[in-house]
Formats: C-alpha cells, sequence, structure tokens
C-alpha cells in the first residue's frame, strides 16, 4: 500500500476515534481546562499525530493509547465528582490575591503573577484601581473573580427600592427577511400584529434582516441597509405619558367645578388613575 493512502486511511481513523473519545468527556474538554484535562488532552493529540504519521507503528497500539488516556480523564472526572480530596489535587483551589483592597504577594508569587498581569486581569473587568477591590480570588482554571466595595459597585433597582418588570426571553421572529412562525407563536403573536408593526415603522419585511419581540411585546429591528434610522418602539413611554396626562386632567377637574360630587368623583378616579400608574411605570418605563 503506498504511503500516502496508509496516512490517509489513518487519518480518517483518528480522527474519527478523537470525536469519539472527545464526545464521551463532555463539553468540559473543549471549555476551560483543568491541569490534569490539559495534560491528557495535548497527549492525546500527540498520539494521533504520531499514530497517523508513524507508519512503522502499529495502529492498534495508537487506537489503545488514546483509549487509555481519554478512560483516564473520564474516570479523574468520576473520582472528582466523589472525593472532594481528589478534586482538590486534579482541579486546584482557588487562591487569595487581593483582601480588603490589599494585594496578598505571597499568594501572587505563588500563583507565579506579576503585578502587570493581575492588572490586566483587573482591566478585563473595567476595575482600574485594585484599592476599589472588596476581594479578588484567582479561579483554578485561571480566571479571576472580584467583588468591588460596597461603596464602589453600581445602583442597581434594589438599592433604591425600585420595582422592576421581570424580563424574559426575546423571540427572534425575522431572520434573513423570512418570518419565524415558531417565534411568533411563542411569542403570542400573529402574522397580521407583525405586518401592522412593520407598516408603522415603515419597513417591508425583504428589508429587515433581523427582528425580536421582546417581554413587553415590543418588536425591534435591524434592516439591511445600515444607513437608514428606523425609530424604537414608543408604545409604552406615550402610554406611560398619556395616563400621567389624565391623571393630572382629573386632578385639575376636580378643582376647577363647586360640584361637591362631581369633585368627589374627579379625586376618586384620580387617585384610581395613580394607582394605576404606580402599579404600571416598572414595566413602561424606557
Amino acid at each position: 500500500m503506498p504511503s500516502w493512502v496508509d496516512i490517509l486511511i489513518r487519518s480518517f481513523v483518528f480522527l474519527a476515534l478523537l470525536f469519539f473519545v472527545t464526545k464521551i468527556l463532555g463539553k468540559k474538554q473543549i471549555s476551560e481546562l483543568t491541569f490534569f484535562e490539559y495534560v491528557s488532552g495535548m497527549t492525546i493529540g500527540s498520539i494521533a499525530g504520531e499514530a497517523i504519521t508513524g507508519l512503522e507503528k502499529n495502529l492498534y497500539h495508537g487506537i489503545l493509547a488514546i483509549c487509555i488516556f481519554g478512560f483516564s480523564a473520564l474516570f479523574a472526572d468520576f473520582l472528582s465528582l466523589k472525593s472532594k480530596k481528589f478534586r482538590d489535587i486534579i482541579d486546584g483551589k482557588g487562591t487569595v490575591l487581593i483582601k480588603d483592597g490589599m494585594i496578598m504577594e505571597e499568594n501572587l508569587k505563588k500563583e507565579k503573577y506579576t503585578i502587570d498581569e493581575l492588572s490586566a486581569l483587573l482591566r478585563d473587568k473595567n476595575i482600574f484601581k485594585v484599592a476599589d477591590v472588596e476581594f479578588a480570588v484567582l479561579e483554578p482554571r485561571g480566571k479571576l473573580n472580584a467583588l468591588l466595595k460596597k461603596e464602589n459597585q453600581p445602583i442597581t433597582p434594589k438599592d433604591l427600592q425600585m420595582k422592576v418588570a421581570a424580563e424574559k426571553e426575546p423571540q427572534t421572529i425575522i431572520m434573513d427577511g423570512k418570518i419565524l412562525d415558531e417565534g411568533l407563536k411563542t411569542s403570542g403573536k400573529s402574522r397580521a400584529w407583525l405586518n401592522i408593526e412593520l407598516a408603522k415603522l415603515e419597513v417591508t419585511l425583504d428589508n429587515v434582516f433581523f427582528g425580536q419581540v421582546d417581554s413587553y411585546g415590543e418588536l425591534t429591528i435591524d434592516i439591511y441597509d445600515d444607513k437608514i434610522q428606523v425609530p424604537s418602539p414608543s408604545q409604552r413611554p406615550l402610554l406611560l405619558a398619556m395616563l400621567k396626562k389624565t391623571q393630572a386632567d382629573l386632578e385639575l377637574f376636580s378643582l376647577g367645578t363647586d360640584c361637591e360630587k362631581s369633585k368627589a368623583m374627579y379625586k376618586k378616579n384620580a387617585t384610581l388613575v395613580q394607582e394605576a400608574i404606580d402599579k404600571l411605570t416598572p414595566y413602561l418605563i424606557g
């Protein structure tokens, strides 16, 4: 058999074998790796390369070696699930690099990180001052997680005691100028509704590259021609403004009438509209 034919056959055999072993090991093998997974992956790849091009070697020896290392990695994952001590040995432990805004120099040296490398990891998280950090830990897989001091954390609606409406997954209903009926059905909309919304935005379906419906039932689109400006959805702000105007008008009517019965009616309805505004504002703002 010609050597190139032998290499071709070996290449396809080991490509299929490596794919099969990787599928068995799971997604973890193609995400962030532990030390053991990193070593196993490199070794398996080296064995495959040697077995493919080393024509004097036995094909089955290469297959056996890959199976041994593949199932060793799988067995290590199984033991990691059963034993924390084994997991600490294989995966390692997190290392505290910053505590109370102070750099832990000994831990930094232990992990062989420089100040420049630590600063780069912090900048990846939009943190530019070490003193702003309450706590930072280097995870076993090389990722830095940092907790800002309370006074440096972004303000959330919860901090302001504001009620915020829950968000749901937006549904894609247009892609490449074509309607996705499954997304429309999930969002509770119809094609007739979509046609009306597109008419409001003064665009046709074949000009829409991408379209989504959010949890409030509003349509947002991206068209092929980026130079054309598409108006943003405005139904919610307009509805909120209309409710506020109605409430203000009712207050004015109550002040402008001398009839006690009418005054009481206007005040009662103004209060009801205000209660509705308070309840709906989280859903209508923005």
